[in-house]
């Protein structure tokens, strides 16, 4: 092999290893002024200074890909999942449904059970309209930049370096390991963190939009928030006049970290993925028979 080749395919692209790197370098070079800017501007209200963190961190990964995508790789958005014709309302609702029902079906389940607990007659800062309506400008900024930074540019790169089944293990890893350093993190709850990572992923492969994976990503963090008032990854968001608690095994219910971190949430992701699957299939069959 030449010295070119090792940085060149034989198209002249430059290697997907190199790519990656580029793309990691940058995003830490912008992240980091984001992060000393919000050092020196940051809003005293939490919420609002929650919404500048995530909406710099947006713009961060944004410049990331746009480099990238302009200049390295000459690709369209499509190429990361991000293109017109991959947002379709379609999508985008198979996103939420998903999103929503593959956490709120198992965590149904665990109240039924007494494996996690209502607790009622709190007396909340904020009514229960006010804070779902509020997580909106929270959750969606936070979630398109987790999915642009695992799934986005890097899945895309790795996938034509080392194919989608390791595009999909290498980011899956990475997502996990990104929460280790979240409130009550244990083996199990970044383990199960590392499948979120992998059911998200299956979503952007199966349907070919990183809109559906946002979307899901999106509904699944909202709904655990606003909708249970539970702790989302170890995180206690603000609750109304009630929350959710963990009652049952840890193992099961996922304990002080959210039901996301229990077996219940990983039985949710299995049985959305195979429906998502089956869908597809379904898709292709008719358009074979067309």
């Amino acid at each position: 092999m030449t010295v070119r080749g090792i940085f060149f395919t034989a198209e002249g692209k430059a290697r997907a290893g190199w790519r990656v790197l580029l793309f990691v370098g940058l995003l830490l070079t912008f992240t980091t002024a984001s992060t000393v800017f919000t050092s020196y501007v940051r809003p005293a209200d939490y919420a609002a200074a929650q919404v500048e963190s995530w909406g710099l961190l947006l713009v961060d990964v944004w410049l990331a890909h746009y480099i990238m995508l302009r200049w390295v790789d000459h690709a369209p958005w499509s190429y990361v999942g991000l293109g017109r014709e991959q947002f379709t309302v379609r999508l985008l609702a198979i996103g939420l449904v998903l999103g929503v029902l593959c956490i709120m079906i198992p965590s149904g389940g665990l109240l039924l059970a007494h494996d996690l607990t209502l607790v009622t007659g709190l007396e909340g800062r904020y009514g229960w309209l006010a804070l779902a309506a509020g997580g909106v400008p929270l959750f969606l900024p936070q979630s398109l930049f987790e999915e642009m930074a695992s799934r986005g540019y890097l899945f895309a790169a790795l996938r034509d370096g080392i194919g989608a089944a390791g595009a999909l293990a290498i980011t899956s890893v990475g997502f996990g390991l990104l929460h280790w350093r979240n409130p009550g993190a244990t083996a199990q709850s970044v383990s199960v963190v590392i499948l979120a990572g992998a059911f998200l992923a299956a979503i952007l492969v199966i349907t070919r939009s990183l809109y559906a994976a946002w979307m899901a990503h999106f509904a699944w963090n909202w709904s655990m928030a606003e909708l249970l008032h539970s702790a989302v990854s170890g995180i206690r968001f603000p609750y109304s006049s009630y929350r959710v608690d963990g009652a049952g095994p840890t193992w099961l219910s996922g304990g002080a970290w959210g039901p996301e971190g229990g077996a219940a949430a990983v039985a949710g992701m299995a049985v959305g993925v195979a429906l998502l699957t089956e869908w597809r299939r379904r898709v292709a069959r008719k358009a074979s028979l067309t």
